[in-house]
């Protein structure tokens, strides 16, 4: 271990005290659910950065997801032809996010129906939530939803529905804060198109900070808005509530339908705050040009470049060296305003132009970045579990930006255990 590790550690204590420190009731916070978590995941981080065995499993499962992609490629090629070739291979136009990215997510809903038909998904996310539940001492209903949280996006609300409308505000801020601190397997294969060519096992540490990131996102929650209530399902087992389909057929074309919505849903947001937030550039620019000829200064004003200096602190925390920090806090403000794809697209760029000193800085931003931890995914979680439980928009509404916080302290808590344990001869590297 060399000193960036132990600033990794330090900034993971830093993060939880930090936690605490904004807590809305501090002598609630329990102390069992806050150490059992970080230490699910330094032992998960242990496991997956120095166990070979285990880091060998999230190679291999790297592996399988670049071999599904081949074969959702498939029907992509077909659609759209020429348009649809990567970067590298004959006839290639290039790439185009729209043709070559966004499909997959289609296929990977497919697929992720007819996991959940077939009962295999059910399972896993029900141990996943039975040993959350037993180590964090929390509902059985809001590790239900943060286990599936690891899995699948907001449809994971859907599996708690019989208990949202009597859960408490701690347990609804659980719910939101789970399903923006992790990313939805439908969006995997979207992420490691942009990132596998600087990038070859991406893969399997997005696989792994999305697992890391469940009890992470408990931990932040529980401390910004401990539980002062009776949650109806502590120490309870919840089973998942699902409508099952009458066919494998019907439930990989209801996937297929919600991967479709999603396509949508992710071109529309693109398009909007793109060009939002270009527009409050354009307004900042005409400040910034004002302020520096008059003051005889070089500040850029632009958003990115605003919120890089509120990240900085953290970027360092994270054990990320001072000639990067600045970098990887532009990319944790462009995820913060422009969603994770940007600000994924632009780590590969950074990536392949050699712009990172030190090889630990790629793989740390990496686990920082996975998560929907972004202003339009607020608006996405707070509206879609509101329509499932209507009286509780209220409360909803009111944690919100403490759930955005929440998912934002717990994907960097994720991204600091990383660092604790990435070595430079760990098999988990970038490449």
């Amino acid at each position: 271990m060399d000193r960036y590790n132990f600033i990794s550690l330090a900034g993971l204590v830093i993060l939880l005290c930090f936690g605490w420190l904004i807590s809305e009731k501090k002598r609630a916070v329990k102390l069992r659910t806050v150490l059992a978590g970080a230490g699910i995941q330094l032992a998960f981080g242990l496991l997956i950065f120095r166990v070979p065995a285990f880091s060998r499993i999230f190679l291999k499962l790297s592996a399988l997801v670049v071999k599904i992609l081949e074969a959702a490629y498939e029907g992509i090629h077909f659609l759209f032809g020429p348009l649809a070739i990567p970067p590298g291979q004959d006839g290639s136009l290039g790439f185009i996010l729209i043709f070559q990215g966004l499909p997959t997510v289609v296929f990977f809903a497919a697929l992720m129906g007819a996991l959940y038909y077939l009962r295999v998904m059910p399972w896993i996310v029900k141990l996943f939530s039975r040993f959350f539940s037993w180590a964090l001492r929390v509902s059985g209903a809001e590790s239900l939803c943060a286990s599936s949280n690891i899995f699948v996006g907001i449809e994971s609300a859907t599996t708690v529905l019989p208990y949202l409308n009597r859960m408490t505000r701690s347990e609804l801020c659980t719910v939101i804060t789970a399903g923006l601190a992790t990313i939805a397997s439908t969006v995997l294969g979207l992420y490691v198109i942009l990132l596998k060519a600087n990038f070859p096992n991406i893969a399997a540490h997005l696989i792994s900070a999305s697992l890391l990131s469940a009890p992470a996102a408990i931990v932040m929650s529980k401390l910004l808005v401990p539980e002062q209530e009776a949650p109806e399902t502590l120490d309870s087992a919840v089973e998942p509530h699902c409508e099952k389909e009458s066919s494998l057929i019907e439930a990989v074309m209801k996937g297929a339908t919600a991967g479709g919505q999603l396509f949508i849903g992710i071109v529309v947001m693109l398009l909007a705050f793109l060009g939002l937030v270009a527009l409050v550039n354009m307004g900042l620019d005409a400040v910034g040009a004002f302020v520096n000829a008059r003051f005889d200064l070089a500040l850029s004003l632009r958003l990115e470049d605003l919120l890089s200096y509120a990240f900085y602190p953290f970027a360092l925390l994270l054990g990320i060296p001072a000639a990067d920090a600045l970098e990887v806090a532009r990319l944790l403000g462009e995820r913060a305003i422009l969603t994770e794809v940007p600000a994924y697209q632009h780590l590969s760029s950074l990536i392949g132009e050699g712009a990172f000193i030190n090889e630990r800085s790629p793989v740390i931003a990496s686990y920082a970045l996975c998560g929907f931890a972004h202003i339009a995914a607020v608006a996405i979680f707070v509206g879609g579990v509101s329509a499932l439980a209507p009286g509780r928009a209220g409360t909803l509404a009111s944690i919100a930006i403490r759930a955005l916080v929440a998912a934002t302290l717990a994907c960097l808590m994720t991204a600091t255990v990383a660092g604790i344990f990435y070595t430079s001869g760990s098999l988990m590297i970038a490449g």
